[in-house]
């Protein structure tokens, strides 16, 4: 007889005894006998018998996994409040309070409702990499429907198969070591404009200025050097448009989330102008949004727009947040602040004024450890959203289809288990490579961030620059941190800025 088939999708776990296996042997058997068939009636006999069968082995098949699949329980936990779920305990404190207090009294999975979804968490390795890499065919990636709506839901973010597969194409091609490189001196003029603005001021916000860098980077590799003219609108669409992003999808006049959509709207129109003009114009680009218009890729405007969106959303906010905890932590610790300093002041001096280049940037090896433990240390990104597209049993545990699924790198980056004294900020861990399945700070898989290079560059170049020709002091408290949607230094981080003497 042939194998057993699983009644219910398995993660690490064996299949089912084969209780329905002989109804697999009546088809084959059947199917030899059509050809034996002496008259025409004869063949028909058995060929209706032979979906007669068929159809059995299918019902048989739903029901025994019905039947056991619904004595396996949900993972323990608390769901909170109707609709509303845990998300203000979430979103309201340090998330490391949250995970951690469920995990210790859970466990390292356990389920809970955020957002108006019904989520399982999972704080393992081995769980991070079940549902990102190995199994990742069973987890759609997927944000609540509001995050959706914002965003718009033809962005990559929220599909996967063929079209996904495309864009991702066309977003690794834009955001490739090979075409970044072309732009390294476009990205050094919007460092040092960004850092010049800030001279003249007594006080400046790193936050919100680390935003406004972000966000100029962002519509470079986007639009090239053109629709500059549109960057004052668009920023403010997006300012708008964050606010509303974490916040409950109730959309009525007053809400957080009404004055978001609203912006969305003013976003697409203005992105519907700039793709009409760019046709109009008939010009050749090598850009990202040239790539999203090709006719090639056949995507619609609304389309495009979803994803320009989308991109923007995606590297503005995380982008600056860890440059903002960089500064910080530079500021904490002066012999690390010394060690990047020397290693940009020797790149400066071989270029002899000449500007950076993409050289330069794979030099600067002190530096890119000290971004590597800021995003560990800070873990920007608490967890990502995954949705089971059918009923799954991870670990004993039920995982109903359409669940939300949130494997948490928060909790795996500040794992003794993973790292030596997690909590301490120490980039000299990185001289070795951590071990595998420990690291998160851009995802994993097929859907991990395919602008990765982009935002490791843009941070090496404005640390450059920091680190040869500024000082900065912090103000007001140090050791507060604030949470919506991202972790931030109290404040958004207030500093002084001087220019070196």
């Amino acid at each position: 007889m042939l194998g057993g088939i699983q009644a219910v999708t398995k993660i690490g776990v064996t299949s089912i005894p084969p209780i329905y296996t002989p109804y697999i042997d009546i088809h084959f058997l059947n199917i030899i006998n059509i050809h034996k068939a002496k008259t025409i009636m004869e063949a028909i006999s058995i060929s209706l018998s032979l979906l007669l069968a068929i159809a059995t082995t299918i019902i048989l098949k739903q029901l025994i996994s019905s039947l056991l699949h619904a004595r396996l329980p949900l993972p323990p936990g608390t769901m909170g409040w109707p609709y509303i779920g845990e998300t203000l305990q979430l979103y309201s404190q340090n998330p490391n309070i949250f995970f951690s207090s469920k995990v210790k009294r859970y466990g390292s999975i356990f389920k809970t409702q955020v957002l108006g979804c019904k989520c399982v968490m999972m704080a393992s390795p081995d769980a991070a990499k079940a549902v990102l890499l190995t199994n990742a065919h069973l987890f759609k990636p997927t944000f609540p429907s509001s995050k959706e709506r914002m965003i718009g839901k033809g962005a990559i973010f929220f599909h996967q198969g063929h079209y996904h597969a495309n864009l991702r194409k066309l977003l690794l091609r834009a955001f490739s070591p090979d075409s970044i490189k072309q732009i390294v001196s476009h990205i050094d003029s919007i460092a040092l404009s960004s850092l010049k603005s800030w001279e003249p001021r007594p006080l400046i916000t790193t936050f919100h200025e680390m935003k406004t860098y972000a966000f100029n980077v962002a519509l470079l590799s986007i639009f090239g050097k053109d629709e500059v003219s549109y960057g004052d609108d668009l920023k403010r669409c997006f300012y708008t448009l964050e606010r509303g992003y974490n916040s409950l999808p109730i959309n009525v006049p007053g809400t957080l989330f009404h004055a978001a959509m609203r912006a969305r709207k003013k976003l697409a129109a203005i992105l519907a102008e700039i793709i009409s003009l760019r046709r109009d114009r008939k010009r050749e680009d090598s850009n990202l949004l040239a790539s999203f218009m090709s006719d090639a890729e056949g995507l619609s405007d609304e389309q495009i727009a979803d994803n320009v969106i989308g991109v923007i959303f995606a590297a503005r906010d995380t982008t600056a947040s860890v440059l903002t905890w960089i500064l910080k932590f530079l500021a904490q610790n002066p012999t690390v602040l010394h060690a990047v300093t020397e290693e940009q002041e020797a790149i400066m001096r071989s270029g002899e004024g000449k500007g950076l280049s993409w050289e330069d940037t794979r030099k600067m090896t002190v530096t890119t450890r000290v971004i590597q433990e800021t995003m560990r240390v800070a873990s920007i990104l608490s967890f990502t959203f995954r949705e089971a597209i059918q009923d799954v049993e991870f670990q004993g545990y039920r995982i109903p289809k359409g669940w939300k699924v949130l494997p948490l790198f928060r909790n795996i980056h500040h794992s003794p288990e993973n790292f030596t004294d997690p909590d301490k900020f120490d980039p000299s861990r990185f001289e070795v490579a951590p071990k595998p399945n420990t690291f998160f700070p851009f995802g994993s898989g097929v859907h991990s961030c395919p602008g990765n290079e982009l935002a490791k560059l843009e941070m090496l170049v404005l640390v450059h620059h920091l680190a040869t020709k500024y000082r900065w002091c912090m103000m007001g408290p140090q050791d507060g941190i604030q949470y919506g949607p991202f972790a931030l230094p109290q404040n958004g981080l207030p500093i002084k800025i001087f220019l070196k003497e």
